[in-house]
């Protein structure tokens, strides 16, 4: 893994630009409502102007939806109540436009982008475009085993990095990041597990699918071995993915890392999102300041990854099911607060 240098990152990663946003809150006060009447939409506004480096904000209209997809060992515990076929059946629903995320992002005129990392399926069953970056199929359990290489785990952060880079160079506004696994948040709490020094109980969520309390018990342990296996290895981001990550979010650690470099503002899901950005924070303190986390879904790990950053969810409905859901119901607020800092007209100067 040493041709990829992380540390780059922590000097490449620039905050959104502080005098843009001093100019919009300036703007702001120009406007005629009484301050603080938008609540939390001035503060949206006033975010990306500065990520877009311009007043008045310009519209949010291309907007990507971002699944990173896999299948992970630890599954095979009985940790998760994801459907029998794995991530495949996941995937494959996604792109009939059967699922929920699929729905709400038609709704919201969103491009949805499937990124297989690691499903554990033959990739004939998929097409070309989706299966182009897988580096495995399936993750090893986490428990027992890294789950990638480290070979893959740099593959899998490259790819990430890739299409970050392909989003910003498509000109893209806004991506909501979302996941498509079966064991995922299983590894997610893991590493949100280790980089806050929690024990296993305090980051054993219930899971996208929802799971009985044997389930709960079966996924705390696997989480306390993981953790295990996870805390030798915190120095090294990278090897902290591949011992207790996989594919899927190596690759979007990747994702967000070269976003913020790209100074593409991102709105993050769920728990898995929220680990992925846990361990890019470690990477680079500043990268969180391109972020929005757009729901809080009741899962204990998210929620203290999201305190770790400081991120305060836009929503708290809930949402459970991942595949960008939470996030793109926050997506109209985002795209709201964009419009009205946009269109509100100044107030005429006084003239005595």
């Amino acid at each position: 893994m040493s041709g990829l240098n992380l540390d780059d990152f922590a000097t490449l990663i620039e905050r959104p630009d502080p005098g843009v946003r001093r100019d919009a809150e300036e703007r702001r006060e120009r406007l005629g409502l009484r301050p603080g009447a938008l609540g939390r939409l001035d503060e949206l506004a006033e975010w990306l102007a500065a990520a877009q480096g311009a007043v008045p904000v310009k519209p949010v209209e291309q907007v990507t939806a971002l699944v990173f997809a896999g299948d992970h060992g630890v599954a095979k515990l009985g940790v998760s109540a994801g459907p029998e076929g794995g991530a495949a059946v996941l995937v494959k629903a996604a792109l009939a436009g059967e699922s929920a995320g699929a729905v709400l992002a038609r709704r919201a005129g969103a491009r949805l982008r499937v990124v297989d990392m690691a499903v554990d399926c033959d990739p004939a069953e998929l097409p070309e475009e989706v299966t182009r970056h897988r580096v495995r199929r399936g993750s090893g359990r986490i428990d027992i085993e890294d789950a990638l290489t480290p070979e893959e785990a740099e593959a899998a952060f490259r790819a990430g990095m890739a299409i970050a880079d392909e989003e910003a160079d498509s000109g893209t506004d806004l991506v909501v990041l979302g996941d498509l696994s079966v064991g995922g948040t299983t590894a997610a709490g893991t590493l949100i597990g280790a980089l806050c020094g929690t024990d296993a109980s305090v980051v054993t969520g219930r899971g996208g699918f929802g799971i009985d309390d044997l389930a709960w018990m079966r996924k705390c342990a696997a989480i306390r071995d993981g953790l295990r296996r996870a805390r030798p290895v915190l120095g090294d981001q990278l090897e902290l993915l591949a011992a207790t990550g996989g594919a899927d979010l190596a690759a979007a650690t990747g994702f967000l890392l070269q976003s913020a470099v790209r100074r593409t503002p991102v709105i993050l899901d769920g728990v898995v999102s929220a680990a992925c950005a846990l361990v890019a924070q470690r990477v680079a303190f500043r990268a969180p300041d391109w972020w929005l986390a757009g729901q809080a879904g009741g899962d204990p790990a998210q929620a203290k990854a999201l305190d770790r950053m400081a991120l305060n969810p836009l929503l708290d409905h809930g949402v459970t099911v991942g595949e960008g859901t939470g996030a793109l119901l926050a997506l109209p607020l985002v795209q709201a607060a964009a419009a009205l800092a946009a269109d509100l007209p100044e107030r005429l100067p006084d003239r005595g």
